[in-house]
């Protein structure tokens, strides 16, 4: 039986999800990539037809807006990002309903090669009954994390138009190029003005992650010596070749993130760019503690060093930036934001459940800038690839904890 929000959750996610919002680590533009205010501005428009107050789209491309407190209480921040993955096509997203999933293999129309079933999402095989949207199969979906946007605006439309629901007052944030670790403005803690928030952004129905991995970015590049191939005997240092040995010495095993799992962290190499003259490693370095953080970057410095002495004529360099880091520094001094999550999510039948995410979310930032904000599960599944899928109905479940969440926050 489909409940109370399932239809409007439905309808805002397939909205959301064709229109193209992709970022672009590339880019320096901020937001990095103009599609995305395709999507915010349509957020601008919805939200000011549903009655918000303050709604605003900020010159650095987060929309703001306002559910008014009904009580008194503490000003609490929902959040959710606008872009989708880079790492994976999201142009042209068709989304795809599945009504009542009968538990078998799920079929992709336009790849038909493709298959979703419980032998390669497990999770998959407890949602017999339910609705599952995907995207038709040369694209992701986009529920990371227009799911969390979709959550977060029925929730903000059911307490504007139930105004007996004690709330205090709610701040919406919907940020843009969280996924390439650019979503939180520096400006943007003070234009929040909340006490604590919650980002959307998590996956199973209960789980409530307020511990991520801390993050830097790497590039790594190289510069050969150029000379014509045909006469380049004793001349030519080809910067590609050193390229591919500075990754053939990282380690390949127990430190890779198709080699990793639970809290081990990894050095990952996204991409490499360039040709036998001038080339690029970009590489991503995450641990859940900032000790081996630092010492996967001391091992990356120690294999350029290594390979540039092996090759005096090159010019080796490896810049190291930090991107965000591990929450729990922060929220373990003061849990109250958590706890009040855990208790929300008992309130609607759940067992709560925290598990680290092997990742980061706005949240991370934002904790790190002074805004407590730990992260809410919203259903995402498969994410960042062709299979990525949700159940409706456990986008509903987090609809349901974020109405429980304001009542909680008010006694």
């Amino acid at each position: 039986m489909r409940g109370p929000f399932d239809t409007e959750l439905e309808e805002r996610l397939v909205r959301y999800a064709a229109i193209d919002s992709q970022s672009d680590a590339s880019s320096s533009s901020q937001p990095s990539t103009a599609i995305q205010l395709d999507m915010s501005r349509l957020l601008v428009s919805e939200l000011e037809a549903m009655g918000a107050q303050d709604v605003q789209l900020t010159d650095y491309g987060v929309v703001l807006a306002t559910v008014p407190a009904t009580a008194d209480g503490p000003t609490m921040g929902w959040c959710a990002h606008v872009d989708t993955a880079p790492q994976f096509n999201a142009t042209g997203v068709k989304p795809v309903v599945h009504r009542g999933y009968n538990g078998g293999d799920i079929t992709f129309a336009d790849a038909p090669e493709l298959k979703l079933s419980p032998e390669n999402s497990p999770y998959l095989g407890e949602k017999q009954g339910d609705d599952i949207i995907t995207a038709s199969g040369l694209t992701l979906l986009g529920g990371d994390d227009k799911a969390g946007v979709a959550i977060a605006m029925t929730a903000a439309r059911h307490l504007l138009e139930n105004s007996d629901i004690p709330h205090g007052k709610i701040r919406l944030a919907f940020t843009p190029d969280e996924e390439i670790g650019r979503g939180v403005d520096p400006r943007l803690p003070a234009d929040f003005g909340v006490d604590f928030a919650y980002t959307f952004d998590g996956g199973k129905p209960g789980e409530i992650e307020f511990e991520t991995f801390s993050a830097d970015g790497a590039v790594v590049r190289v510069t050969g010596v150029s000379a014509h191939p045909g006469f380049a005997k004793d001349k030519m240092v080809n910067a590609l070749h050193l390229t591919a040995k500075i990754v053939q010495t990282l380690p390949q095993v127990s430190m890779t993130p198709d080699t990793t799992e639970g809290r081990e962290g990894f050095i990952h190499v996204s991409e490499i760019s360039g040709g036998s003259t001038e080339a690029e490693i970009t590489l991503l370095i995450r641990d859940f503690e900032l000790d081996g953080l630092a010492a996967k970057g001391a091992l990356l410095q120690q294999v350029c060093d290594a390979v540039a002495a092996g090759e005096p004529r090159a010019q080796i360099s490896c810049e190291i930036t930090p991107q965000y880091r591990n929450m729990r520094y922060w929220l373990e001094k003061d849990m109250t934001p958590v706890e009040l999550a855990r208790a929300a999510v008992s309130d609607v039948g759940l067992d709560p459940l925290s598990v680290p995410i092997r990742g980061g979310t706005d949240g991370s930032r934002l904790t790190e800038m002074g805004v407590p904000c730990p992260n809410i599960f919203t259903g995402m599944q498969e994410i960042h690839g062709p299979l990525e899928w949700i159940s409706v109905q456990d986008m509903a479940r987090a609809t349901q904890v974020a109405i429980a969440l304001a009542r909680r926050a008010v006694g």
